[in-house]
C-alpha cells in the first residue's frame, strides 16, 4: 500500500513558522501576510524550512530523502515537483526525474530531468521548457544552467514573448543569458523568425524579460516619402534611472543625408519635462544644415507657485514640410512657441508673469501675420462666488508688446506698432437660479491704457503717423442680463418613450460706443459667430483691443429629447439670433461695419438615430443676402468595434482671416471629408480618409491602407498618405508596420496619424492583459 504523508525537514531547530516571504520581483503581487505567519527576523535565508511531500517518502540515514510519485519540495519562493526526487539534506542538492517542474517568482521551468540546490538556488535542466513570470514569454532550449535566483543561461534557445499557444514569431539563438534583476535577456547569434521566415539577424540581441523599461536598441523603423526618399531609423534607448531616460535615433534619408535625433525625459516629485531635437548636417536637397528643438519643463515651487517653459525652434520655414513622416504630419505647424511662465494660485487670487514669442514658419504662397511678442506680461485675477449671493471677478493685466518682423519674397516687410497695454476688467453678478428658470444680472467695468510707438510702415493703418496718438485710454461699462427657462413634457421619439424639453434663453447686452480707431491691434481678432459666441460680451476675441458697442438682445431656443430610462440625449434642435438696436461703429481695420437690425440665423441639430448612428449639423444663414455664411454637417456610423464610417461637409462663405497680402482676396472655403475603418473579413480591415477642397479642386489630404490581424501575436499595416504641405506643394509618405505582440513593431508607426485622421479609429488588436503569476501557481 502506498502511503501519502508530508515530511518537514527542519534545517534550523526551534523554527515553527513556515510562511514564504514575498518574492523580490517586479512582476509579483504583494500579498498582505499576517505578522504571526512571518519567519522570525533572526532566521537567515539558508536556515528557512523545507517542506517535502510525496506518495511515498523513504529516508536513508539523516542525509538523503527519496520522494516517489508526485514528489514536491517547497521552500520560500520555490516549488519543485517531479515523479522521483532525491534530496540530500546536508548539501541541499536535489536530483529530480520525470515531469520535473521548477516554480520561482511566478516563472516555470519544466523538463525530463533536473539537478538543483535548494540552498544556493543553482542547478541544471535538460531539454527545458520555460515560462517567464507574468509577461507571457515562453520557449524551450537544449540545456539550462541556473546560476542563482536572478541569473540563468541556456543553449540552443527558441524564445517568444507572444502569449499565443502557437507563437507567430520567435527568436532562435545559440546562447541566451537571462538576468531577472537587471531585466535583461542577451541572445547571441540570434535570428528573429516570423512565420518561420527569418526577418532580422544579429550577433548580439538584448530584450526585456519583464514588462519594464531597459536600455538597448529599439525596433528599427523605415518608410518612404517624396520629400525624403527612402528612410531608415534605428533608435537606442537609455534607461538611465527610474525617473529619467533618453533615446537617440540615427535616421538615414536617401535624398537628404543622415539625421541624428534625440529625446530626454525626466520626472521628479516636484518637476517634469523633456528635451528633444534633430540635426541634419548639410541637407543634400536644401544645401544647408537642418535642425529643430523642443524643450518643456514644469515645476511646482511650493506655496502655490509653479514655473515652466516651452521653447521650440526650427532651422527654416520648410523644416516640418520636408521632415514630417513616421506618422507625424506636422506640415501645418505655423507658430513655434517660445515662452516661460511663473504662476501663483491662492484661495481667491491667482497671478502670473510670462515672456513669450513665436517663430512663425511662413509659406511664401500664403503668408500670415506673426503674433506679437510679449516682453513680458503680468496678470492678476481674483474671484469670489456666492458672497451674499454675488459673484465677483476681476482680471488685470500689464503687457509689453514687441513687433515681430519678417521678409518674404514678393511680400513687403511688415511693421506693426509696439508699446504697452494696461487693462482691467471687473464684474459683479447676482445669479438667481430656481427650478425651471434662472436670471443673472451682471455689471462690469473695463479700463485700459495704451502707450504706443507707431511706424510709417504700419500695415493696417489707413492714415499717417501724425494721425495717431502715442497714448490712449479707454473706459467702458458692460451691462448684461442673462435669463432662461426650462419646460419638460413626456413625449416619444422613434417609437420610444422620451422626455422633451423646451429651453428659451434671452440675453441682453449694453456697451456704449468709444472711438477705438487709434488703439493698436495686438492680439485681437473677429470671433466666429456661434451659439457660444452669440451669448458673449464681445464680438472680438483675444486681448480686448476692440470692444464693440452693443445695444442688443440675443434670442435662443433649444429643445431636447432625452431617453426616459437613461437620460441619454437622442435629439437636440437649437436656434439663435441677435436683434440690434444700434448700428456697429467699432470695427477692425478694413472690416465692413454691420448696419442691419438682425444678425444671421444660427441653427443646429444633433441626432442619435440609433446607438451606432449619429448626425449633427450647424448652419449660419444670412437673411439680408439670402446666403449661407457657414455650413457644417456630419454623420458617423459605428456598428461594432473597429468599424466606423464618417462623412462631413464644411462651407465658409468668408473665412475673413487677418491676411497679410491684401492683393489676394479672401475666397469661400468648401471641403468634404470622409473617413472609414471597416472589416473586410475576420482578419482584413480597410481604412482611409479623404479631404477634398471643392473650391480649389484638389485633395488636401488622402489616406488609404489595409490592416491584417494575424492572430493574438501580430498585426500588419500598410498605409499611404498624400497631403498638402503648402498652397502649391504636396508630400507622399508610405507606412508599413509589422506589430509583434510581446516584442515591438518593425517599420514606420502610423498609429498617431490614424488616430488623429480617422474618426473613431480603434486598434484591431487590443493589448492583452498582464498575466497573473498565480495562473501557474504550484
Amino acid at each position: 500500500m502506498v502511503k501519502r504523508f508530508a515530511f518537514l525537514a527542519m534545517l534550523a531547530t526551534g523554527v515553527s513558522q513556515a510562511q514564504s516571504v514575498t518574492p523580490e520581483s517586479a512582476d509579483t503581487v504583494q500579498l498582505l501576510v499576517s505578522p504571526g505567519l512571518r519567519l522570525p527576523a533572526g532566521i537567515i535565508e539558508d536556515d528557512q524550512p523545507v517542506f517535502l511531500d510525496g506518495d511515498q517518502v523513504d529516508g536513508t540515514g539523516q542525509d538523503t530523502v527519496t520522494l516517489t510519485g508526485n514528489g514536491s519540495i517547497r521552500r520560500t519562493g520555490t516549488s519543485l515537483k517531479g515523479d522521483r526526487i532525491d534530496y540530500d539534506q546536508r548539501s541541499g542538492w536535489v536530483d529530480a526525474v520525470g515531469n520535473v517542474r521548477l516554480m520561482r517568482d511566478g516563472g516555470l521551468i519544466s523538463g525530463p530531468g533536473l539537478r538543483y540546490n535548494v540552498n544556493t538556488e543553482q542547478g541544471e535542466v535538460d531539454q527545458p521548457r520555460f515560462h517567464i513570470g507574468a509577461s507571457g514569454a515562453a520557449g524551450h532550449a537544449a540545456t539550462a544552467t541556473i546560476h542563482d535566483r536572478q541569473r540563468m543561461s541556456m543553449t540552443d534557445v527558441v524564445y517568444s514573448g507572444c502569449p499565443c499557444p502557437d507563437p507567430a514569431w520567435e527568436i532562435r539563438a545559440r546562447d541566451v543569458d537571462l538576468d531577472f534583476e537587471e531585466n535583461e535577456g542577451i541572445a547571441r547569434w540570434g535570428v528573429l523568425y516570423f512565420k518561420d521566415v527569418p526577418i532580422l539577424a544579429s550577433p548580439y540581441l538584448t530584450f526585456p524579460i519583464k514588462k519594464e523599461r531597459k536600455s538597448g536598441l529599439l525596433m528599427p523603423t523605415y518608410g518612404a516619402s517624396s520629400k525624403g526618399g527612402l528612410e531608415f531609423a534605428l533608435p537606442y534607448y537609455f534607461n538611465l534611472a527610474p525617473n529619467y531616460d533618453m533615446t537617440l535615433t540615427p535616421r538615414v534619408l536617401s535624398k537628404r543625408g543622415v539625421q541624428l535625433g534625440g529625446e530626454f525625459r525626466y520626472m521628479g516629485q516636484t518637476y517634469e519635462g523633456q528635451m528633444a531635437g534633430t540635426w541634419l548636417n548639410r541637407d543634400r536637397e536644401a544645401g544647408r544644415d537642418r535642425w529643430m528643438y523642443s524643450v518643456q519643463h514644469a515645476q511646482r515651487l511650493g506655496n502655490g507657485f509653479r514655473f515652466g517653459w516651452d521653447v521650440n525652434g526650427a532651422s527654416d520655414d520648410d523644416y516640418f514640410r520636408d521632415f514630417s513622416t513616421f506618422g507625424l504630419n506636422e506640415s501645418s505647424v505655423t507658430n513655434l512657441s517660445r515662452r516661460a511662465q511663473l504662476d501663483w494660485t491662492g484661495r481667491s487670487w491667482s497671478s502670473y508673469v510670462l515672456v513669450s514669442k513665436y517663430q512663425t514658419l511662413q509659406d511664401p504662397d500664403s503668408p500670415i501675420a506673426p503674433p506679437y511678442e510679449k516682453w513680458p506680461e503680468f496678470g492678476l485675477r481674483g474671484a469670489t462666488y456666492d458672497w451674499n449671493g454675488f459673484d465677483i471677478e476681476t482680471d488685470m493685466r500689464a503687457t509689453w508688446f514687441k513687433n515681430s518682423t519678417y521678409d518674404i519674397s514678393g511680400v513687403p516687410r511688415l511693421n506693426g506698432p509696439e508699446g504697452t497695454r494696461l487693462s482691467s476688467y471687473s464684474t459683479i453678478a447676482y445669479p438667481i437660479v430656481r427650478a425651471g428658470w434662472h436670471i443673472t444680472p451682471k455689471a462690469g467695468l473695463h479700463a485700459s491704457h495704451y502707450s504706443t510707438d507707431w511706424f510709417d510702415t504700419d500695415w493696417y493703418r489707413l492714415g499717417s503717423v501724425q494721425d495717431y496718438r502715442s497714448s490712449q485710454t479707454r473706459v467702458l461699462p458692460i451691462l448684461s442680463l442673462d435669463s432662461g427657462m426650462t419646460f419638460e413634457r413626456r413625449a416619444s421619439l422613434f417609437g420610444k418613450a422620451a422626455t422633451q424639453t423646451l429651453e428659451p434663453r434671452i440675453y441682453y447686452l449694453w456697451v456704449p460706443y468709444r472711438n477705438q480707431a487709434d488703439i493698436p491691434l495686438y492680439d485681437t481678432s473677429a470671433a466666429t459667430f456661434s451659439f457660444a459666441q452669440a451669448f458673449d460680451e464681445n464680438i472680438y476675441s483675444g486681448g480686448w483691443d476692440r470692444i464693440a458697442n452693443a445695444n442688443q438682445v440675443t434670442l435662443g431656443l433649444t429643445s431636447r429629447w432625452l431617453d426616459e430610462d437613461t437620460g441619454f440625449e437622442r435629439l437636440r434642435l437649437e436656434g439663435a439670433q441677435r436683434v440690434y438696436f444700434s448700428d456697429q461703429k467699432v470695427t477692425l481695420p478694413r472690416e465692413t461695419p454691420r448696419t442691419g437690425a438682425r444678425s444671421d440665423y444660427l441653427l443646429g441639430a444633433y441626432a442619435a438615430l440609433t446607438n451606432t448612428l449619429t448626425t449633427q449639423m450647424s448652419l449660419q444663414y444670412n437673411p439680408a443676402d439670402n446666403e449661407w455664411e457657414r455650413v457644417v454637417a456630419g454623420a458617423k456610423w459605428a456598428p461594432q468595434r473597429a468599424a466606423s464610417i464618417s462623412a462631413s461637409y464644411r462651407y465658409q462663405r468668408e473665412p475673413n482671416p487677418l491676411v497679410v497680402d491684401l492683393s489676394r482676396p479672401s475666397r469661400p472655403q468648401e471641403q468634404v471629408s470622409t473617413s472609414v475603418q471597416w472589416p473586410l473579413s475576420n482578419r482584413w480591415y480597410t481604412l482611409g480618409r479623404m479631404d477634398y477642397s471643392l473650391r480649389e479642386n484638389r485633395f488636401t489630404q488622402a489616406i488609404g491602407g489595409v490592416e491584417y490581424k494575424g492572430d493574438c501575436c501580430w498585426v500588419g499595416r500598410f498605409v499611404v498618405q498624400r497631403y498638402a504641405v503648402s498652397a502649391n506643394d504636396a508630400n507622399t509618405a508610405f507606412f508599413f508596420q509589422l506589430e509583434l505582440s510581446g516584442l515591438g513593431s518593425l517599420g514606420t508607426d502610423p498609429m498617431s496619424l490614424l488616430s488623429k485622421s480617422i474618426t473613431g479609429y480603434q486598434v484591431i488588436n487590443p493589448p492583452a492583459p498582464d498575466r497573473s503569476i498565480f495562473e501557474r501557481y504550484e
